[in-house]
């Protein structure tokens, strides 16, 4: 438990030992850090409790606050004070602020992760794209989400695997294989149209030159489900190949068509059948979602007897389940909106806590250049594809830009902002402040006296408190991203902290030969933002450039 842990745990212990609450009524209550640079005479943590308490006990805010005060002391704290209609200020001790960075400089990751709490075994499943054609503009967002929250649960210790679920059944992969077929006889000479709803794409054009390369006339004879099978494994690497070039590799490839091959759905349709969760109409075999708060029940299996995806919706969430994960995550486009409710009511229905399944949904993204919204690639006459965007602005620019706005919210990406290497640019701006920590600390190591920095060094914190209370605050950042599922978070902070630093950096100068020893202070600090930048970068999926 470190220093801000402990302050914690006192203000709860002595909010319960005055008011006499239980710990339900404690759950509103907030012991924050003061991070913000404008509010640090306010002192270095607040609490928001007797507001809390206020409404709680009836009582006077300003009252129960002064009681707060008089009861909590402690060596790691300097001083309360009663600030506003109730909150109290607490500003921390000089030996709070030494501890809390030597715990830091020695405890290095595991000063952000919590062992104490029991692990949770995550499925993180995003991107999920159908295998129908090249990475779109928008699977960049969805990509990124997934991936960056996999790699935060996994910094905090407990486990996530990265899934892929390949939509490799059903009407779309047959389309996809007809339309490959009138690709290649068109590329024979042959006259062959595409259907309406055909795949369009430039791809299957190219894809079609090389099939006939290797085949020849001969693949005329070939069936269509040899079209069908070669065309989705090679939109499969394209997709592959484009995470890869994104910086995500998945640990787990779920095929859908398995799922029919195996039985799993007929089982899992016969288990809600005899839930009496399913009922026949007009030939056909309907889930009752009504009952489960959708606006209208689903078909299941047609009257044909095809089954539809909600039914290997089902047979897929019982799987994972299956699999040991208890808490499943699903990043999906905001036109999937109705899979939420329909999904938790999956999870009712099979008998599993919905509250362990949880839907980020994230908006739209546009692509500007020049200041016009592109609609279509310039490059190849096609739609924009991911694989266009990283190509233009390089896998870190891409990654950071796509996370950089929360995901509800429509993102807008500006390339022309994308591409410059100046402080306009939120990529260059973080990784030019990190350029910056190594350069100081390299410019250090050659000077005798400012050699062999560590953690004894910590001595004279003064006018790094600020840029400190900063470094530790990625812990809360990091919990709140577990608990809320809002990884842009991380790139906010990341920015703030830089912001943080280039202010502390314009009035302290770090290496003063004459004054040692605030020099090995501030330097031993430089080595904390150091690690604590790269941390940053290694969670984002972003590289940490020793020289720009």
């Amino acid at each position: 438990m470190n220093v801000i842990e402990k302050i914690k745990e006192l203000i709860f212990s002595q909010i319960q030992s005055i008011f006499k609450l239980e710990q339900s009524q404690l759950k509103n209550i907030e012991v924050s850090l003061i991070t913000d640079d404008s509010k640090q005479q306010f002192g270095d943590m607040t609490t928001n409790a007797a507001m809390v308490l206020a409404r709680e006990l009836k009582k006077n805010p300003r009252e129960l606050a002064q009681n707060l005060i008089k009861s909590v002391e402690h060596e790691y704290i300097e001083k309360l004070e009663l600030a506003g209609p109730g909150f109290v200020n607490i500003f921390l001790s000089a030996k709070a602020l030494k501890q809390l960075a030597l715990e830091l400089y020695v405890q290095k990751d595991k000063f952000y992760q919590t062992e104490t709490c029991p692990k949770i075994n995550y499925n993180v499943e995003f991107v999920s794209a159908n295998p129908t054609g090249p990475l779109h503009l928008g699977h960049g967002r969805g990509g990124i989400i997934g991936d960056v929250f996999g790699n935060v649960i996994r910094f905090l210790s407990d486990q996530a695997t990265k899934e892929f679920y390949i939509n490799d059944a059903g009407s779309q992969i047959q389309k996809l294989g007809h339309s490959f077929k009138v690709r290649c006889l068109q590329n024979l000479g042959e006259t062959a149209e595409l259907p309406e709803e055909g795949y369009q794409g430039q791809y299957l054009v190219e894809l079609a030159e090389k099939f006939v390369k290797q085949h020849g006339n001969k693949l005329k004879e070939y069936p269509d489900e040899i079209f069908a099978r070669y065309a989705k494994e090679q939109m499969l690497k394209n997709i592959e190949n484009t995470l890869k070039k994104y910086g995500i590799h998945f640990d787990v490839w779920f095929s859908e068509k398995t799922l029919h091959d195996d039985g799993s759905i007929e089982k899992a349709l016969e288990l809600l059948k005899s839930k009496n969760f399913t009922y026949e109409k007009e030939g056909a075999v309907w889930f009752k979602s009504t009952e489960f708060a959708d606006d209208k029940d689903r078909v299941l299996k047609k009257q044909n007897g095809e089954l539809t995806y909600v039914a290997a919706d089902i047979a897929y969430l019982q799987n994972k389940f299956a699999r040991g994960y208890n808490k499943l995550v699903m990043v999906l486009g905001q036109d999937h909106h109705s899979y939420v409710t329909r999904l938790k009511g999956i999870c009712q229905a099979l008998g599993y806590d919905p509250e362990k399944l949880h839907i980020i949904l994230y908006q739209l993204v546009t692509l500007k250049e020049s200041g016009t919204v592109l609609k279509m690639s310039k490059r190849k006459g096609r739609g924009i594809t991911l694989e266009d965007v990283i190509d233009e602005v390089g896998t870190d620019v891409a990654r950071f830009f796509y996370l950089n706005r929360k995901a509800d919210a429509h993102l807008e990406f500006d390339i022309d902002l994308a591409l410059k290497h100046t402080e306009e640019n939120p990529v260059y701006y973080v990784q030019y402040a990190y350029v910056r920590t190594k350069s100081i600390l390299n410019k250090a190591k050659e000077i005798d006296s400012l050699k062999n920095i560590n953690e004894h060094d910590l001595k004279n914190l003064e006018s790094e408190k600020g840029l400190l209370k900063k470094i530790v605050h990625l812990k809360d950042i990091l919990e709140v991203i577990e608990a809320t599922y809002q990884t842009h978070l991380l790139t906010y902070y990341t920015i703030e902290l830089c912001q943080t630093f280039h202010s502390y950096y314009a009035q302290h100068k770090v290496i003063d030969e004459k004054d040692i020893l605030t020099s090995r202070t501030r330097l031993a600090m430089m080595q904390l933002l150091s690690e604590n930048l790269k941390r940053c970068f290694n969670i984002l999926g972003i590289s940490s450039p020793e020289s720009m």
